[in-house]
């Protein structure tokens, strides 16, 4: 791929990335005036709802897990240019989300419904807690790089992508993964769970804690006694949780 190609091709990627991340914030929140969400979307039986809803969470989590992968990433580079490799993963991610977006089928029934409105109000401020952690742990360790904008920068300018260097800013001093954090407050916390909202919820939080193994094997086999000794004092989604 030309350089100059590189860059609106990493652009485009990123912005399907960031469109399908935006809805699928107001898809978890339920809000009405998108034409789907986790409440409102196509009919169907429970039964036969719960399969396709856990087949479109497996799909995605098997193509996040994949594609993350050292091996898959090897293979694939020699198949597209490997300064294109993490903006192909990014697309990929949003055309699954789109998927579930599309075809997710809504499963009636109320498992909690709460009243009071400061609670409510509380439990709202924790979803939007959760979001804001997971986007401002991007930009912790390199948002640009993150979702591929800056390979392709660097592919551009016919430069090498710096190496990985192991740090942990602000959230990853007392977390392992406030991404994932971010994710499991913004699945978890809402005033009003149905039946449909809890099969997503804890679809996705299985997924993010087998992701999590996976991650933290290729991080163990990337900077070595160094994560090692990270991973033993600081816990993976919540303080002092998950050390090993």
């Amino acid at each position: 791929m030309s350089r100059l190609l590189a860059l609106p091709v990493a652009l485009f990627c990123y912005t399907a990335f960031f469109v399908s991340f935006v809805y699928l914030v107001g898809f978890v929140a339920g809000i009405d005036a998108l034409p789907t969400h986790v409440d409102k979307g196509l009919s169907a039986s429970p039964i036969v709802a719960a399969a396709i809803d856990l087949g479109l969470i497996a799909l995605f989590g098997v193509q996040h897990s994949v594609m993350a992968r050292p091996a898959f990433k090897s293979a694939w580079t020699r198949v597209i240019p490997a300064a294109m490799e993490r903006s192909v993963y990014c697309l990929a991610t949003a055309l699954c989300l789109l998927l579930i977006f599309v075809f997710w089928h809504p499963i009636a029934g109320t498992v909690w419904s709460v009243q009071n409105e400061v609670a409510r109000m509380a439990l709202w401020g924790v979803f939007l807690l959760g979001w804001a952690i997971l986007f401002i742990s991007t930009w912790l360790i390199s948002h640009f790089e993150l979702f591929g904008l800056s390979q392709a920068w660097h592919h551009f300018r016919g430069q090498p992508v710096p190496e990985h260097t192991f740090k942990t800013p602000l959230f990853y001093k007392w977390v392992r993964h406030p991404i994932y954090t971010g994710f499991l407050l913004g699945f978890w916390a809402t005033p009003d769970m149905s039946l449909g909202h809890l099969l997503f919820a804890i679809g996705t939080t299985v997924y993010i804690f087998i992701g999590i193994a996976h991650e933290e094997r290729d991080l163990v086999a990337h900077f070595g006694e160094e994560y090692a000794r990270y991973r033993a004092r600081v816990g993976s989604v919540f303080p002092g949780v998950g050390r090993r």
